[in-house]
């Protein structure tokens, strides 16, 4: 690919995705935080659940799981949902109604694996009673659906629940001034925009808005009256959006220097890496409340900061290398696929070399430092 293109929004979509199979460096490897962190926040999950108006039992009840990427997170979280939904009808004496799961994700995502990973569906014509009791089958309908988030993606009035998590970060594009070289925003010389300057942060920011509005103009068609939102994403504690936090130290520091390597080593040229930035912005909460007060659809329940947690997971916290090679995979396997379509798949190797060695050098510090914060926000229709 030529220095100076640039990937469109339109490409972007197409293109992004966690790294897909069941490899070292895959999404499905690398995602036990991401598990540790929403199995944390389940208590939080299950107040907006019973919030959630329950309808009459002949009628399907439907759960989406927005950006459930390809590993068994997703699988888990709409467990935990029809779980609750289920004791939530049995306590009132209600025989539940049947379910329906939609897992979605941009088109790129590996989908293949995540049905693989799927549990049989339990036999319908028994009692609800004993299709849970049926070890590793599931108690609904599912279906996948590719597209955007940022666009509408079910029919009007559809949805009971939708649940989304580590993945409203994810910008629809990278805004285009940060990536024009006569613009005030170019953000030359890095990869991130951690640490870049005010008026590249604010381009991010705007871009996020943006995109949250998108994606709550949507949701405001799509879920039934009484249905119920739990949202979660990367976010930061500093008011300073070029402050962005374990976001930051992820990609902004050990990645960025990978980066410049490879171009003091002449493998890539300045202008390549320039052309390159990860579309992520983890916002503030401040961030979150304008964007769901200026839209006007949604009453916040629930809006806070979250500590997650390292997004390191290693069996030997004092093996620098282990380590060090932790961080290169959980940067690869959400990054990887971005990586590749830029830099090709042998410099991408090159590139996550150069980030487990720099990080392993790191190690002690990585799994002090690297600290993730999540804002969780729990929304339903406003009266």
């Amino acid at each position: 690919m030529p220095d100076n293109v640039v990937v469109s929004n339109m490409e972007l979509e197409r293109l992004l995705s966690m790294k897909g199979g069941k490899g070292e460096g895959s999404y499905a490897n690398n995602s036990q935080a991401q598990a540790i962190h929403a199995k944390s926040m389940h208590h939080l999950l299950k107040e907006a659940l019973d919030g959630v108006q329950l309808q009459d039992p002949n009628i399907p009840f439907v759960v989406v799981d927005l950006g459930c990427s390809c590993g068994s997170n997703t699988i888990n979280v709409v467990d935990v949902i029809i779980k609750h939904i289920i004791k939530r009808y049995e306590a009132l004496g209600s025989e539940p109604p049947e379910f329906s799961a939609f897992f979605s994700d941009l088109p790129g995502n590996d989908f293949n694996t995540l049905f693989q990973l799927l549990p049989p569906l339990a036999n319908y014509g028994v009692s609800m009673e004993e299709c849970l009791a049926a070890t590793n089958h599931r108690a609904y309908f599912a279906a996948g659906v590719p597209g955007s988030f940022y666009r509408r993606l079910f029919p009007a009035r559809f949805i009971d629940v939708f649940h989304s998590a580590f993945s409203l970060h994810w910008l629809s594009q990278v805004p285009e001034c940060v990536m024009e070289k006569r613009s005030s925003a170019y953000n030359k010389g890095r990869v991130f925009i951690h640490g870049a300057s005010e008026i590249t942060a604010k381009a991010y920011r705007k871009q996020f808005r943006s995109d949250l509005a998108g994606f709550l103009s949507s949701r405001s068609v799509e879920l039934k009256r009484g249905g119920s939102m739990f949202l979660v994403c990367l976010g930061r504690t500093s008011v300073d959006p070029t402050d962005q936090g374990g976001a930051g130290l992820l990609f902004g520091t050990h990645f960025q220097d990978a980066w410049d390597d490879l171009v003091q080593e002449g493998l890539i040229s300045s202008e390549k890496r320039d052309s390159f930035n990860i579309p992520v912005y983890a916002p503030s909460l401040q961030d979150v409340k304008e964007v769901v007060e200026s839209d006007g659809s949604f009453a916040i329940n629930k809006l806070e900061v979250f500590k997650g947690g390292s997004p390191l997971v290693v069996n030997q916290p004092g093996d620098a290398r282990e380590v060090g090679k932790a961080l290169a995979n959980t940067c690869r396997s959400v990054s990887g696929v971005l990586v590749e379509a830029h830099i090709g798949d042998k410099l991408s190797e090159e590139l996550f070399l150069r980030v487990e060695r720099r990080a392993a050098r790191h190690g002690k510090e990585l799994l002090e430092q690297l600290q993730f914060f999540h804002i969780v926000a729990s929304l339903s229709f406003a009266q």
